[in-house]
């Protein structure tokens, strides 16, 4: 019998400590790729990482997926290249409370967020949920800037010219994870056994 879109997927204490380290592992490589994937923007490049977030909240859940993004943040903060420009804008702790550390503290909060509704909800709640992680980045992300550039300025340079891609980011997050199989999810949230 298959199961209904809106039943509660399985949570990670379903995995072995093995599958989440694995799983984790391959969210932090994919968080990594998406960061170094960059299309060139004025004032800073744009990457994917938005919608990396967003598709590893909702396939993870919340348990998971912010274990990845936490595990995401902590490589970063060891000095590992992992985060945008790095390391040419700089590495570690130094470049995590820089210009762009609020944005980076969003990404756990969307994560917590969206993962809590692919948690909990059905599919189609993920869009609402995923603009509400969002906002969250975006929240952050300002509130931390403004300690960087004047006022008047932090929208010019924080939100405006992202705002657009990061909306079609969040629209390809959410269409890839609503349209995968059920069993897919299953999956990734250790339902089914690793082959």
């Amino acid at each position: 019998m298959k199961p209904a879109l809106n039943s509660t997927l399985p949570s990670a204490g379903d995995l072995t400590p093995i599958g989440q380290i694995l799983r984790v592992v391959a969210g932090v490589l994919l968080l990594t790729a998406s960061a170094k994937i960059q299309i060139p923007f004025w004032p800073v490049p744009m990457t994917l990482q938005v919608a990396a977030v967003m598709a590893i909240a909702a396939a993870y859940g919340m348990r998971l997926g912010s274990a990845t993004v936490i595990g995401y943040m902590v490589a970063g903060a060891a000095g590992l290249p992992v985060f945008a420009g790095t390391p040419e804008k700089g590495i570690g702790v130094a470049y995590m409370i820089g210009g762009t550390g609020g944005y980076l503290m969003g990404f756990v909060i969307a994560t917590i967020l969206v993962g809590w509704v692919a948690d909990h909800l059905r599919k189609l709640f993920l869009v609402p949920a995923m603009l509400m992680g969002l906002a969250a980045i975006y929240v952050f992300g300002l509130g931390w800037l403004m300690q960087f550039v004047p006022a008047d300025k932090v929208l010019a340079y924080g939100f405006t010219p992202f705002i657009a891609g990061d909306l079609v980011k969040v629209a390809l997050a959410a269409v890839l994870v609503i349209g995968l199989p059920v069993g897919l999810m299953q999956k990734f949230r250790g339902a089914q056994p690793d082959a």
